[in-house]
């Protein structure tokens, strides 16, 4: 009975972003990035347009959205054929120390 217990709450705790794998594709360039206004953001010190549907990951995999970095974030992201910025992840401290 005390096992089932345990079990219980391990599963009760569990929280399921935790559970999804962050998978960051090897061709993402790494740059800062930062809000500007709009759909304008700032890569590297230039002036960038996000593309229509970019979806921006915080360090959690959660979606945010783009007026939330008011501040540089040290990124990895994609860039779609239009040459916008498409997919963003803000990175951990772990993917920030791996080069």
């Amino acid at each position: 009975m005390r096992y089932l217990a345990v079990i219980a709450l391990v599963l009760l705790q569990m929280n399921p972003v935790a559970a999804q794998l962050r998978t960051i594709p090897g061709d993402a360039k790494r740059g800062e990035l930062r809000h500007l206004n709009d759909m304008l953001v700032e890569v590297d010190g230039k002036q960038r347009r996000l593309s229509p549907g970019a979806q921006i990951r915080d360090p959690d995999n959660r979606l945010v959205v783009p007026s939330s970095l008011v501040q540089k974030r040290e990124v990895k992201y994609r860039v779609d054929a239009q040459g916008m910025v498409h997919r963003v992840w803000i990175l951990t401290p772990q993917e920030k120390a791996a080069k």
